[in-house]
């Protein structure tokens, strides 16, 4: 799902590898080689989501995310999305530019529809979107050397004609380690879709009104979709931050602006409040 995916991108690509540096103590020699070290962190678990961007019936889906650096290139992937920073790290002062290619499979009203009046207004085709996005992130800002605060932007366009049109998501969000065992991160982050998206995931034309007895909503208007909190918090069961097998817990609150919470779909099959929830394990290596 899209909102839950943009609070996964927020806490792992938009601060990658702040809680790795933990384990680095003040003034060690090994500082340096530590915190430029290829690692890879592998997790899997099960998330609570909305049957569809809107519902408010929840279903369990699998998650899984991938998330490293390797030569100084930083990359995540959770489920449906893949992200590759092409700036290869190498900044000494705390700051990094991230700039990079982003691709997603949008599952929305693909399938799994819980509300009988949304299912009657039929499925979406798999919709695959590619964009890229833009960051800046400084690590060493409030608590410690190590806390990371960060903002970016990620840009995603319809590529197989399904809706047709895009999606912006600025986002601002921030990550410290709590010990050399703990890990805290919070993000806030807003969506912007275009008309073409409001159209096909949140409008109600004739046809579907008779099938589904909601009301016509044949032409939303796109503009600010919804802003989302999130929360991520990591406890390594074995090992450390840099290294070993690591408890992942996520959560998040959404709410939708505009037509996109005046649709049918929302106001009346579902609800404006939309929450989300994970939990899994992850080995960093």
């Amino acid at each position: 799902m899209l909102l839950f995916r943009d609070v996964i991108a927020a806490l792992l690509i938009g601060a990658p590898l702040a809680a790795a540096h933990a384990q680095d103590t003040p003034g060690s020699a090994e500082r340096t080689s530590n915190s430029e070290r290829d690692t890879i962190t592998v997790g899997a678990g099960v998330a609570v989501i909305p049957s569809y961007e809107g519902s408010d019936d929840y279903i369990p889906i699998p998650a899984g995310a991938i998330r490293g650096r390797v030569s100084g290139f930083n990359f995540a992937s959770r489920g449906t999305i893949l992200g590759v920073d092409v700036l290869r790290d190498r900044s000494s002062t705390g700051f990094d530019i991230q700039l990079g290619p982003v691709v997603n499979f949008n599952f929305n009203r693909v399938g799994r529809i819980v509300d009988p009046q949304v299912r009657a207004l039929g499925s979406r085709r798999l919709a695959f979107e590619a964009g890229g996005y833009f960051g800046v992130a400084k690590t060493g800002v409030f608590t410690s050397p190590y806390d990371t605060l960060g903002a970016s932007v990620t840009v995603l366009a319809d590529t197989t004609g399904v809706h047709q049109s895009y999606t912006i998501s600025p986002t601002i969000n921030y990550g410290t380690p709590l010990s050399r065992r703990a890990y805290v991160g919070i993000s806030l982050a807003g969506t912007w879709a275009g008309d073409g998206y409001a159209r096909t995931y949140f409008g109600v034309d004739p046809a579907g009104a008779v099938r589904s007895s909601l009301p016509q909503f044949a032409n939303p208007r796109g503009g600010f979709k919804n802003y989302t909190v999130g929360a991520l918090g990591n406890y390594m069961l074995r090992g450390d931050l840099e290294r070993g097998l690591g408890l992942y817990l996520v959560g998040a609150f959404s709410q939708y602006q505009g037509d996109f919470a005046r649709s049918p779909v929302v106001s009346i099959a579902g609800s404006r409040n939309q929450f989300y929830g994970a939990v899994g394990l992850g080995y960093t290596f």
